[in-house]
Formats: C-alpha cells, sequence, structure tokens
C-alpha cells in the first residue's frame, strides 16, 4: 500500500505544483504582482505556524543558526524566488508552461551552487556539460532576438530564470549553515518572514491594495496558492522526501511543466510550443547528466518498485 500511496501522493504534488503556474497567471489579472505573492504567503504562512504549533513542542527558532535558516529561507526561498517568478509571468509571452520548464533549471543549478559552497559536491566534467546544456535549454526556450533583447518575453524569462537561481541558491545555502531545525518551524518562520520582505518590496516600487479587483476568480487562485501549492505542496513534498530521497523527489520538477501545460491549455487557452517542448527536453538531459550516478543507483530500487506495483 506505501508504493501506490507515494505514487498517488507524487502525482498530486506534480499536479499541484505544475498548475499553480496557471494559478500565478490567472490571479496576477486581479493583483499587483509582488503585492499578489506577498498576500499568497500572508496565508500560506499562517496556516503553516498553526500546524508547526500542532506537531511540534517548540516551533519557534531558537539560536543564531536557526534564525540564520529562517533568514535565509526567507530572503531566497520565498521572497527572491516568488516576486521574480510573480513578475516575469505578468509577461503575456511567459506561458504557464514556459514558466514551468524554466523553474525546472533549479535541481541543476543548485548543483551549480553547491560547486562553490559544499566542496563536497564538486562538479566532474560531464556535470558541467549537464549544467551548460541546461542552461542552452531555456536560451531555446526564450529564443532571445540579438536585435531587440527587450522583445519577445525574453526580460520576462530571464527573471523567472533569476527566480529559479534565487531558489537553488537558497537551496544550497540552507545545508551550508551549521545548523538544524524542524522543517516544519523553519517553513512557517520562512514564509511569514518572506511575505514581510514582499510587503515592502511591493510599497516600494509603487504598488497600493487599490489595485487589486476582488472577484470570485481572484480569491479562488489564491486560496489554491496559499493552501494547495504551498501549504498542502509543501507538507506532501517533505514527507516524499524523506519516504523517496532526493533523486526521486526532484523528478517533481520535470513532471509539474506537463501539468503546467495542460493546465494553461484547459483554463487560459494557453498553446505549448516546439521551443517550450526542446527547452524542457534540453534542461531534462542535464539534470540526468548531472545526477546520472545517483540515478544509476536509484534504477534497480525504481525497477523493483514498477515490477511489485503492477504485480499487486
Amino acid at each position: 500500500m506505501s508504493r501506490y500511496r507515494n505514487l498517488a501522493l507524487f502525482l498530486i504534488l506534480a499536479a499541484v505544483w505544475g498548475s499553480a503556474f496557471m494559478a500565478i497567471k490567472a490571479g496576477l489579472a486581479y493583483f499587483p504582482p509582488v503585492l499578489f505573492a506577498a498576500v499568497r504567503y500572508d496565508v500560506a504562512g499562517v496556516v503553516m505556524l498553526g500546524y508547526a504549533a500542532y506537531v511540534l513542542d517548540d516551533p519557534v527558532p531558537r539560536g543564531r543558526g536557526q534564525w540564520t535558516l529562517v533568514a535565509i529561507g526567507s530572503v531566497f526561498l520565498i521572497a527572491g524566488y516568488h516576486a521574480l517568478l510573480f513578475v516575469g509571468e505578468t509577461d503575456p509571452a511567459v506561458t504557464s508552461a514556459a514558466a514551468a520548464v524554466i523553474v525546472s533549471l533549479s535541481p541543476v543549478l543548485t548543483t551549480g551552487f553547491a560547486r562553490a559552497f559544499l566542496p563536497s559536491e564538486r562538479l566532474t566534467a560531464a556535470g558541467v556539460v549537464g549544467l551548460l546544456l541546461g542552461l542552452v535549454g531555456i536560451v531555446v526556450l526564450s529564443q532571445p532576438d540579438p536585435n531587440n533583447l527587450l522583445a519577445g518575453g525574453f526580460v520576462a524569462k530571464f527573471l523567472v530564470l533569476a527566480a529559479a537561481a534565487s531558489f537553488a541558491l537558497g537551496s544550497v545555502l540552507t545545508r551550508w549553515v551549521d545548523a538544524s531545525m524542524h522543517i516544519e518551524s523553519m517553513e512557517a518562520w520562512s514564509m511569514l518572514g518572506g511575505a514581510l520582505l514582499m510587503h515592502g518590496l511591493s510599497v516600494g516600487i509603487g504598488e497600493s491594495t487599490a489595485e487589486v479587483v476582488w472577484s470570485t476568480e481572484a480569491v479562488v487562485a489564491l486560496l489554491y496558492l496559499s493552501l494547495a501549492a504551498s501549504a498542502v505542496g509543501f507538507l506532501i513534498y517533505f514527507d516524499l522526501l524523506d519516504r523517496l530521497g532526493a533523486i526521486e523527489i526532484n523528478l517533481v520538477s520535470y513532471v509539474a511543466p506537463l501539468s503546467a501545460a495542460a493546465a494553461g491549455w484547459a483554463f487560459l487557452g494557453e498553446q505549448p510550443t516546439p521551443a517550450t517542448a526542446g527547452g524542457f527536453l534540453l534542461v531534462f538531459a542535464g539534470f540526468v547528466l548531472i545526477k546520472r550516478r545517483a540515478i544509476r543507483d536509484e534504477l534497480p530500487k525504481l525497477r523493483r518498485e514498477a515490477v511489485s506495483l503492477f504485480e499487486d
């Protein structure tokens, strides 16, 4: 039964996180982008803090190390990632599927940043090729015009790439800091800290609550992102991380674009392009090259689980 449970949760997570790109796109019709991201994590942070208080004896960070982890999470994993992603998705040229493909480069970028901060995780020559393949995939997807780099959504796609880089750097820095804390507590306080930073940024760039247009669609998009994609999604992610390990759970990043493309087509009428598909394949090839040894070690276990699943 645990195999069915893991598979079901994996597919739910891929569907929820993939369709989140569509929900962002839909919600941006009613909210200024940074304010939208901030309010999303106001709601998600409160929910996660309540959950942390329920499951932990002491959900409050203690000591410099734990507060450093929260600061990294607030700045890079929440504020940096989401502010850049939401602003990037305001451009019509950045479809839900395109944003999901660019963000799927995050595991590849994580390995690149690990080379600088975690000496035990050095890139090999094949790993460097894998990293370059991933970056080429983003160029293929972005299709920059050398004569006019401001056209065709190139800047917006670059912002989404910067969002993925922020998340990747934050992931590495949390492993670099010599401290540990319960993930429920770290996520809750990082969400609240990140929301506070984004509210400050929103005010700084001149966004106003007067620009918000409240409607059924706006509320549905906000609640879906706050509760389904953030609160529930992260709980499923960390549950599967414990059960499956980092290699298998990273594959969510490469299933999510399929969900994003389907949701964008069904709800927003977005049409995937050959460049989107080509960029996705190059990014995935880069991931396989970088993680080839770990994937090779995982294949026998995956084969055994697949055989057992069909035999049951």
